[in-house]
């Protein structure tokens, strides 16, 4: 069962990102204040839950939260800065968004560039053991799923509406036999290693 927060003492904010280990498109990151006791059947780790559970569920999160902002870095910017300060800058977007300002912060993984004045904690799995954190993870995936849907339009080719971006065997393929889009990331290596895995897959 997951708990409520990391800590009673200050209002906190979990936070979460999604698509770090993408292909294409942006990171998003999300920051949600829950309110003490807060209870949501079904709530957990975006990870594990179905396209169809999350989006049950974000409308509820983003109507009971105290607060929430989802935000985003682009694919330009994370050639520019790498993907984990990418994550990172996505995290303080999001918080810099907050209509309420949080007192402390709980950051889903192990690193964490820290926060003008606010304190925080980062825990392994977090999305998997606290609500505030699984309801960012569940509002950044889902944020970040609707605009690869989107972009999927324009490049149908790549098969974002079911990959979002993801390096599956097929997106990996379609990348090297049709080239990049304008929203690959172009420092991510999509060929070599991924060569053998396409032999075997194929």
């Amino acid at each position: 069962m997951l708990l409520n927060c990391y800590q009673e003492e200050f209002l906190e904010a979990g936070c979460d990102e999604a698509g770090r280990g993408c292909l294409a498109g942006p990171v998003f990151a999300a920051a949600v204040i829950l309110p003490r006791g807060f209870v949501l059947e079904g709530l957990n780790d975006s990870k594990q839950l179905s396209h169809g559970q999350r989006d049950l569920l974000r409308p509820i999160i983003e109507k009971e939260a105290l607060a929430w902002a989802v935000a985003s870095v682009d694919h330009e910017e994370i050639d520019r800065i790498n993907i984990l300060n990418a994550s990172f800058l996505a995290m303080h977007r999001a918080i810099e968004q907050l209509h309420t300002k949080p007192e402390y912060l709980v950051i889903d993984g192990n690193r964490f560039k820290t926060y003008p004045r606010i304190p925080h904690s980062c825990i392994i799995k977090g999305d998997g053991k606290y609500l505030n954190i699984a309801a960012a993870s569940i509002l950044a995936k889902t944020h970040r799923d609707e605009y690869m849907t989107n972009l999927h339009h324009d490049f149908p080719h790549y098969n974002w509406l079911s990959n979002k971006g993801y390096p599956t065997i097929a997106h990996r393929k379609a990348v090297l036999e049709i080239g990049l889009s304008p929203f690959h990331r172009k420092t991510f290596n999509v060929s070599d290693p991924q060569l053998d895995l396409f032999s075997k897959n194929a």
